[in-house]
């Protein structure tokens, strides 16, 4: 299935998908020493970030999320690539200063488009998935 969306970050990830319907925050709800979600009753919790494509509606909470989502990237834990139903600044921001390809607002949910587990490519505006 290809998918297309606006861009937030320019750039190519691949990886496989890591899909919640809740929001996310980056800080207190993800360890960037590890790349665990650590948000308590998250649907996510426990699971790695790393090398994923991290596809969830928005991001909520601090603008620190933008910095954690930059630790994550010098520590090597960090995600291949975002896709957002709709971005918000925290998470761009993180995307654009730690170089994490980033799109939104794509022609079909994603939340509903892509499952856990799929192998989905981002380059520039387009979205491959490919089922598990």
């Amino acid at each position: 299935m290809k998918l297309h969306g606006c861009v937030v970050k320019e750039g190519e990830g691949k990886g496989r998908a890591l899909v919640s319907d809740k929001p996310i925050s980056f800080l207190g709800g993800l360890d960037p020493k590890t790349g665990k979600i650590t948000e308590p009753d998250h649907d996510l919790e426990g699971g790695s970030v790393k090398d994923r494509i991290l596809v969830f509606p928005h991001g909520k909470g601090s603008t620190v999320g933008s910095y954690v989502l930059y630790q994550l990237a010098q520590n090597g834990n960090a995600p291949a690539g975002i896709i957002n139903r709709e971005a918000e600044p925290i998470v761009a921001v993180g995307a654009i200063i730690s170089e994490i390809p980033m799109v939104h607002k794509l022609d079909k949910d994603p939340i509903k488009s892509i499952k856990t587990g799929d192998l989905v490519i981002i380059k520039g505006e387009s979205v491959l998935v490919e089922g598990e």
